[in-house]
């Protein structure tokens, strides 16, 4: 009778990380975002996560955010539309490229945005966003708004007003200035030509 070879320190390294693989991935974060802090300088609100998602899944705005989105006229409905908007990625695509250095810069730009509230730091910051993309693109509904915000691992993540409204706007005028050539301005010079 032939007795199994020893264990080596290679198979026993393999058969733990094995083994850890597929605990983390059964299991669901242990931190998720709680609120969402909207900064300003001095300024800070924090909304409860638990009222986005209330938003999300019946379309009903409650609590501070309710009371927000009546100050600034918004629209419950397109609110929770524009929440329940999933975006379809391929997970392990997304995940290299954002691992790139495109993909850091990229997450960098972001961070100065949304970042954790009390540690903005990039080195924490860029970690937590991508950690945020990727359990929200293993969701079943896909990278939404709310599956974010599971899978952000810091419980206060802060967004920064002054900093997203500057982003909005310099989209508007990109935007803005596409439409304006796609508009076919340079039809006339088009026709004019000998």
């Amino acid at each position: 009778m032939m007795l199994p070879k020893p264990f080596t320190r290679t198979s026993l390294l393999g058969m733990a990380a094995g083994v850890g693989i597929a605990w983390s991935s059964a299991m669901q974060p242990l931190q998720a975002a709680t609120d969402v802090a909207l900064v300003s300088g001095a300024f800070r609100r924090s909304i409860p996560v638990k009222e986005i998602e209330h938003l999300a899944e019946t379309g009903e705005a409650i609590g501070l955010l309710g009371d927000l989105l009546e100050l600034s006229k918004q629209d419950p409905q397109e609110v929770s539309q524009m929440l329940n908007q999933s975006l379809e990625l391929p997970l392990v695509l997304t995940s290299r490229l954002i691992n790139t250095r495109i993909g850091e810069a990229i997450l960098r730009r972001v961070a100065r945005i949304i970042y954790p509230i009390y540690t903005p730091e990039v080195e924490v910051s860029v970690p937590a966003i991508r950690a945020g993309v990727i359990s929200g693109l293993q969701s079943e509904d896909g990278l939404t708004a709310v599956s974010f915000l599971k899978g952000y691992p810091n419980a206060f993540m802060a967004v920064n007003l002054p900093a997203l409204f500057g982003v909005i706007e310099k989209a508007e005028s990109i935007a803005g200035l596409v439409q304006f050539f796609s508009d076919s301005p340079l039809d006339g010079l088009k026709e004019a030509q000998p």
